[in-house]
């Protein structure tokens, strides 16, 4: 389970805080609201401090995010590495 919340909208910017598990269903979760925001022509970033795990799909995103210029901030060194994982 991936718990999404709305750490700060100032209307030209949005911040997602992440808490959980970047998994299953809630990685097209993420990119919907993601798009939602882009398509608003928001700045949008994801605080990742409370994510515990994020699977292959989940970091296919993360990825996609970074070329997006979607910022990350606060990303532990577990999921730091577990992106370095699915990267072999």
């Amino acid at each position: 389970m991936l718990r999404i919340s709305v750490g700060r909208d100032s209307g030209q910017a949005i911040q997602f805080q992440l808490e959980g598990n970047l998994a299953g269903p809630w990685v097209e979760e993420l990119r919907s609201l993601a798009d939602q925001a882009l398509s608003q022509k928001k700045a949008v970033s994801l605080d990742l401090e409370g994510v515990r795990f994020v699977d292959v799909q989940g970091v296919a995103l993360l990825r996609e995010f970074s070329q997006r210029r979607i910022s990350q901030v606060n990303c532990s060194q577990f999921v730091i590495q577990q992106m370095k994982e699915v990267e072999r």
